[in-house]
């Protein structure tokens, strides 16, 4: 009776490992999923982040990836990797400053579109990776950092560089 028990103790403890090395995709956040990471050195003023996003495959086109770039630039900011690309905090200091002026970021990311202006895609650079029964869908896009950060400061929703401490 006690190797029973044993061997049905042994099992669950195993199953119970097996499922924890489950591989899981980053949490979600009011946004949706998805990564960004430097993939090098744009020209000047601009920098090359490669954008993933999960979800549907037909609902993840190159404007998603480009508002997700945008968006990453502004909230999110990125680590340093290779391609002499060096770490990047977000531009926005609060995570909470994109609900304060949703009445600036509303037409800016969905209504009026405004991010394409500051986002273009790196040719030939589109990937697609299924992961379980979704997709992970990914580009290199240019972001112009400098023209978006001075219009964010003539608009007040961050503060400029040059501002005293």
């Amino acid at each position: 009776m006690k190797s029973k028990l044993f061997v049905v103790f042994v099992c669950a403890m195993i199953a119970g490992v097996f499922a924890g090395c489950k591989t899981v995709a980053p949490p979600s956040n009011s946004y949706g999923r998805y990564e960004i990471e430097c993939a090098g050195i744009g020209t000047q003023g601009s920098t090359l982040v490669r954008i993933w996003v999960w979800g549907n495959e037909r609902d993840i086109t190159l404007e998603t990836l480009k508002r997700y770039a945008v968006h990453g630039v502004i909230f999110k900011g990125y680590a340093a990797g290779g391609n002499g690309c060096t770490a990047q905090r977000p531009m926005a200091t609060s995570p909470a400053l994109e609900q304060e002026r949703a009445n600036y970021f509303t037409p800016f990311f969905e209504t009026d579109k405004l991010y394409n202006r500051y986002a273009t895609e790196v040719g030939g650079t589109m990937d697609r990776v299924r992961v379980g029964n979704e997709y992970k869908i990914g580009s290199v896009i240019s972001v112009s950092k400098d023209m978006l950060r001075r219009d964010l400061e003539t608009a007040g929703i961050i503060r400029g560089l040059s501002t005293g401490f």
